[in-house]
């Protein structure tokens, strides 16, 4: 009966099953915090499980998980209901308003992989969706999908089948109605898996799919109880599949023993098939040791490359002599005992006075000693090699323990979902190139360093980087725009100032998924789609031209778009506007409705602004409809249906209709039959 129950899906997942059949195993310590950082885990295992019993001690350990988990569902269903509140605030004037909006622009959809692992299959992103170009069968040329058509499932398993890599679809994010959306932007309605029909509320319906989940998010103890989940860290990388080696944006050095190591950070390698087509990309770690040659071809589990999980490496990529700048004893740095090893290590610590800047140089074995290349040491980080040592070519010189910094901030859960729509600016956010060039160093002002990134053509841009950040580039090293320089959690403004509107909502949209995978659910791409659409309604007009607009003033981009088209066809100068990013809050609180917005927020703010802008509110919304009283312009509701006149088949009668008199009176016409 245990196994019937969990592949049914009805009730219990492979966790739960483990925890009856297996051990219990790794408890996570109670958290003070309310944040839903990783709580630390208790040392001993809880070896029994749950059919055999636990001991006394296990027991109360297991306990305090099970606790956890009650205490937060109470506190967390507040959050979820907050956040829901929000969404259903930023999206209820988001209805289907037309029937196609003509727009040529979509996405092209590729399976969503990590590394080899395909998380979601091509066949399942498509489904639902509305085919932008006709897809055709690679083999015998017959169509499988025309332009215009909705992708159903027998569709989307022959596409898979044909072994088509990516499909251009209509998309919530591009379509270009100008209140709410299109049908065919929006696809198949995943309540009643048809087309969805116009005057359908899809703005609530999206809201609600996110936010009700939610109260399963967070801190995610409550079934399991407190089982600690913790990736273990990989140290090497085989191939899925048989194919064809291509390095893209690898950098390596040769040691003398032959070793081919890597010195780049946005390298990847591609696995080609025999005709040229890219089937998977492994992002590739600095310092890892690659175990392949660029057109090698090779077979599935064959080694690709390794690298050490627990430290990154500074590699030398030079030969010569080491000397060490600023690195004094007890000032900048201090030989401690690793607890893991027991060797006694020297450690970079932070200068308290803020004016030494720990480097090690690398120069030549020549009487000049030119200065071949230099490492900006970060704090925490554990020197390998010795002031005056040769070192030759792949050597590590010091190591960074991955502990130190952590590439993603891990806060899980509701928190996460919540930072993301509101598009917060992180804590310490990575500096991110706005151009593609090479990296130079400059001075250090202020406890700032200077980065220089220079391009082959134009002017070099510098950017200032706190001192004690950990650098993800040195000197020489290529980068592209939207590269990271710094380690740290990535601000989603900066995405959109240096990489456009389609990269911020492409990384909000994978990003909120990945909280929601985490946790085991599925969401349908669409509904997040609809509210980052709302997230980025507004532009701020940088240049007015000739229209009636005012620059810096953030106006809505549908009305921008009218006035602009007004501007042209009078042959006036049309204004010009950059995208912005808003959270969730502030785009209820900015939506052309006052009404709505008092509704939600800040309500005397909200109307003492209205009133002395004197703002007019059209009442487009669901929300300013409900609270007048109105019917809501949604469903049958709708402005175009509100003026249809029903055609109803007249119906003939032959005789006379007779009134129906008092009981007990005779009617007439009817004496004669009685």
């Amino acid at each position: 009966p245990v196994y019937m129950m969990m592949p049914s899906g009805a009730r219990g997942n492979r966790d739960q099953m483990r925890q009856l059949a297996g051990m219990r195993g790794l408890m996570a310590k109670p958290q003070k915090k309310l944040t839903g950082g990783i709580g630390e885990i208790i040392e001993s295992p809880i070896k029994s499980n749950f059919r055999e019993g636990l001991s006394v001690v296990e027991y109360f350990i297991s306990t305090h998980g099970a606790r956890k988990g009650l205490a937060d569902t109470a506190l967390k269903t507040a959050d979820a209901g907050y956040l829901t509140r929000r969404l259903v605030d930023v999206a209820q004037d988001m209805t289907i308003t037309e029937e196609n909006c003509g727009t040529i622009l979509g996405l092209d959809m590729t399976a969503l992989k990590e590394g080899e692992d395909i998380i979601e299959p091509l066949s399942d992103r498509i489904v639902g969706n509305v085919a932008r170009d006709d897809v055709y069968d690679p083999i015998d040329g017959e169509t499988i999908v025309n332009a215009g058509e909705l992708i159903l499932e027998e569709h989307a398993s022959q596409i898979e089948q044909a072994g088509i890599q990516n499909v251009g679809i209509l998309s919530v994010l591009t379509c270009e109605a100008k209140r709410g959306l299109c049908q065919a932007c929006y696809g198949r309605n995943l309540a009643t898996m048809k087309l969805v029909d116009v005057g359908e509320a899809v703005g609530i319906l999206a809201a609600q799919s996110i936010g009700e989940p939610g109260t399963q998010l967070t801190l995610r103890t409550f079934h399991i109880g407190g089982t600690a989940s913790r990736i273990a860290a990989q140290t090497q990388r085989k191939s899925k599949i048989d194919g064809i080696v291509d390095l893209d944006r690898v950098t390596t050095v040769t040691t003398p023993d032959k070793t081919i190591i890597v010195t780049s950070r946005e390298g990847g390698i591609l696995l080609k098939t025999s005709d040229g087509a890219v089937r998977s990309r492994l992002a590739v770690p600095y310092g890892a040791t690659i175990d392949i040659k660029k057109g090698q071809k090779i077979s599935a589990g064959d080694l690709l490359f390794s690298w050490d999980p627990y430290s990154e490496p500074m590699v030398a990529d030079s030969k010569g002599v080491i000397h060490f700048q600023d690195i004094v004893e007890e000032v900048t740095m201090r030989e401690e005992l690793d607890a893991s090893t027991g060797r006694r290590q020297k450690v970079i610590i932070e200068d308290r006075e803020k004016k030494l800047h720990p480097t090690i140089v690398i120069r030549k074995k020549t009487k000049k000693a030119e200065i071949l290349r230099e490492f900006i040491v970060p704090v925490g980080a554990q020197l390998i090699v010795k002031d005056g040592d040769e070192v030759e070519l792949g050597d590590t010189i010091a190591k960074i323990g991955r502990e130190v910094y952590k590439t993603r901030d891990i806060t899980g859960g509701l928190p996460r979902v919540a930072e993301l729509f509101e598009a917060r600016k992180p804590k310490d956010p990575a500096v991110i190139t706005e151009i593609d060039g090479s990296i130079s160093f400059g001075d250090i002002k202020r406890g700032k360093r200077q980065v220089h990134v220079t391009p082959d053509q134009g002017e070099q841009r510098t950017y200032d980087v706190p001192v004690g950040k950990h650098m993800r580039v040195h000197t020489g090293d290529v980068v592209r725009a939207g590269d990271r320089i710094s380690e740290g959690p990535v601000n989603p403004h900066d995405i959109l100032a240096v990489m456009g509107p389609r990269a911020v909502q492409e990384y909000l949209l994978n990003e909120i998924q990945e909280v929601y995978r985490l946790q085991g659910v599925k969401i349908n791409d669409k509904h997040i789609g609809v509210i980052v659409r709302q997230m980025l309604q507004k532009v701020r007009v940088t240049d007015a031209g000739d229209t009636r607009l005012l620059e810096g003033e953030n106006v809505d981009r549908a009305e921008f778009r009218t006035v602009n088209t007004a501007a042209i066809e009078n042959g006036e100068k049309p204004a010009r506007s950059e995208p912005l990013l808003l959270g969730i809050t502030k785009a209820s609180l900015t939506t052309e409705s006052f009404i709505s917005a008092a509704s939600f927020q800040e309500t005397t703010r909200v109307l003492t602004d209205a009133a002395v802008r004197g703002a007019k509110d059209e009442l487009k919304g669901l929300k300013e409809n409900i609270i007048i009283g109105h019917l809501i312009p949604a469903g049958t509701g709708i402005h175009r249906y509100s003026n249809v006149e029903f055609m109803v088949e007249q119906s003939y009668y032959d005789e006379e209709i007779v009134p129906l008199g008092e009981p007990g009176e005779l009617v007439p016409g009817l004496e004669s039959e009685g």
